[in-house]
């Protein structure tokens, strides 16, 4: 279709009287008395919706006055038209040709002195598939005269194939951008209607936001011009990938559409994970990750040093994902400090930096008994419980210098703390007043982390120190036995506030008053 039109535009068909117009591709016919018409040689295609042209000149006898172009549609194909046949097109008459051709067929040149018969058809419809004849009209010695060549243009309407054409210029986040698209073919027929679609990942297409333009229409000749249309829009890291549409729809219902992937360039945040305390021995596993296009490249360093890294120190970059870890197995006191992390995007470079400390260590039997033993040593944490004071020592190593909390402390009212600091070495003591046999503390060891350009990172050691019911069975038994001795107190009382009567008066004195001689017999002892 492209190569149609500009055909008619780059070689614009000229002629005269007297001589013979041509163009490439064309091929003369002659009649008698220096009638002849040259027109395209072989098959002309062209698509639904399109337009086609028809390249054509003549020349005439010098007394012929051409006053009108006629061009006939032959169905079928191999008959020969004749003035008695309604022409498609009429240069003088717009009203006597086909209702289905009227407004849809043009002159390239509409002065006909210059002996230009070339004519194109818009909004072309597969029916328009045949071929066409010219007809010449005017005035021969000054009466009414005409002649119809032979010759032929045969034209071929497939289903419209052509798709529009999207340009797309480099997409970087936040600065405002334009694509442009330019429907096919440069007809002078019906403006078309251009539309905008776009469609995220495992998304349906649906209109996209953003500043949209009306079909704009560019007139390149006086038959031919360029329909396209304009969306302005600030591209995002959530564009990137995303598919956009122009769909175009012609005359008839004939539609066709392109679509374009956006690779937007953009950078996010550089991130860094894992945990930064480790204790002495252990591994440490950080990484280095950001979400940029195209992607980023990323290397760790030790900060303050432009050296690579010890042989220790190993880097994996992990595929297709923007990250880069940072290894180090069985740490060592000089592998502790501050690491730094550089992103380089396009003319960007980002940096963070983290430190890697040692994770205080917490030890000691959290649990004793009433009267046990308790020795200080290093690194040991343990409770004692004497009369009614409970004493519970809390020490944590580390670097930075941890410090220690006893949480749980909130909930009491008579209590002390002392903390001692010695190379690194933090010893709390606690002491709880009064009697606290089942009473849970709590020692808290933490290290505040110094926080990144680009993060928050604290760590924090817990540990639970508390006296075990160990006394629990003696305590109940003691409870039991001191309810017993109530209750048998308590019936003992009441039996002696019990009044007795007569009867039992006579029966129970022991007094001895009235007694006779024989009485007094009676009662001496027996030797």
């Amino acid at each position: 279709m492209f190569i149609l039109i500009w055909a008619t535009l780059f070689f614009f068909v000229r002629g005269n009287k007297n001589g013979t117009a041509s163009f490439p591709g064309g091929k003369q016919h002659c009649i008698q008395n220096n009638f002849c018409v040259t027109l395209t040689e072989g098959e002309i295609s062209a698509e639904t919706g399109l337009c086609v042209v028809l390249q054509c000149s003549f020349t005439t006898a010098a007394d012929f006055k051409v006053e009108s172009v006629i061009l006939f549609k032959c169905d079928p194909p191999e008959r020969k038209c004749d003035k008695s046949d309604t022409p498609i097109f009429n240069s003088s008459n717009s009203e006597n040709v086909e209702l289905d051709f009227r407004g849809r067929v043009s002159l390239l040149e509409p002065d006909l002195s210059h002996n230009n018969c070339s004519i194109i058809i818009n909004d072309l419809k597969t029916s328009d598939s045949g071929s066409y004849q010219l007809r010449v009209g005017g005035t021969y010695k000054g009466k009414e005269d005409g002649f119809t060549f032979e010759s032929k243009a045969n034209v071929t309407v497939t289903v419209l194939s052509q798709k529009p054409t999207v340009m797309v210029p480099p997409l970087t986040e936040g600065q405002k951008t334009t694509l442009t698209c330019t429907a096919p073919g440069l007809c002078s027929g019906s403006d078309p209607k251009i539309t905008w679609m776009w469609r995220g990942a495992g998304e349906k297409n649906s209109p996209i936001t953003g500043n949209i333009t009306a079909s704009k229409t560019e007139n390149l000749t006086a038959v031919t011009q360029r329909c396209s249309s304009t969306l302005s829009f600030n591209p995002s890291a959530e564009h990137h990938g995303t598919e956009v549409t122009c769909k175009v729809n012609f005359t008839g219902d004939m539609t066709t559409e392109q679509t374009v992937t956006l690779n937007v360039s953009y950078v996010k945040e550089l991130k860094i994970s894992g945990n930064t305390a480790v204790k002495m021995g252990d591994a440490l596993n950080l990484t280095c990750s950001v979400d940029s296009f195209p992607a980023s490249d990323i290397t760790w360093t030790i900060s303050g040093s432009d050296k690579n890294l010890p042989e220790k120190h190993k880097t994996e970059a992990q595929k297709h994902s923007g990250s880069v870890s940072l290894i180090i197995h069985n740490m060592s006191a000089g592998d502790f400090g501050q690491y730094s992390c550089t992103a380089k995007h396009l003319n960007n470079t980002l940096t963070i930096t983290v430190d890697v400390t040692e994770k205080p260590v917490t030890t000691g039997t959290t649990t004793v008994r009433m009267g046990d033993d308790v020795s200080f040593f290093t690194k040991i944490s343990a409770c004692e419980l004497q009369s009614d004071v409970l004493t519970c020592v809390c020490i944590s190593k580390g670097f930075p210098l941890p410090t220690i909390k006893w949480p749980l402390l909130k909930n009491y009212t008579e209590y002390s703390v002392i903390t001692t600091v010695s190379n690194y070495t933090v010893n709390s003591t606690m002491m709880l007043m009064k009697d606290h046999s089942n009473t849970v503390v709590e020692c808290v060891s933490s290290i505040d982390k110094n926080e990144t350009t680009e993060s928050d990172v604290e760590q924090g050691d817990h540990h639970g120190l508390s006296v075990a019911p160990f006394l629990t069975v003696a305590v109940i038994s003691l409870i039991v036995n001191v309810v017993f001795i109530i209750y048998f107190v308590f019936l003992w009382n009441s039996r002696k506030k019990v009044k007795p009567n007569e009867e039992d008066r006579t029966y129970m004195s022991l007094q001895k008053t009235g007694t006779s001689p024989e009485y007094d017999v009676i009662g001496q002892p027996l030797n």
